[in-house]
């Protein structure tokens, strides 16, 4: 996986969604020497997502059997809906 400094960011852009897009390549953007970025492709973006939809329908199944219903009035409230 390649690192590339924001500061290098505007300079290396088009090269770097070219490598992103064509060859799938994942680049992390560092900030002052730690990672707080990345650019991925759009297949990649589309993974993640399905994974995190599962993850999150897992976790839904997992309260319902547990009993974890909230009353609608009590999320609304919580949302400040009301």
């Amino acid at each position: 996986m390649t690192r590339v400094a924001t500061s290098k960011l505007s300079e290396q852009l088009p090269e770097m969604l070219d490598r992103v897009a064509k060859r799938g390549e994942r680049i992390v953007l560092r900030r002052k020497g730690k990672d707080v970025g990345a650019i991925v492709s759009v297949r990649d973006l589309r993974l993640l997502r399905k994974i995190e939809d599962h993850l999150d329908n897992q976790a839904a199944d997992r309260a319902l059997r547990e009993g974890g219903r909230v009353p609608w009035k009590v999320v609304k409230k919580k949302l400040g809906l009301e």
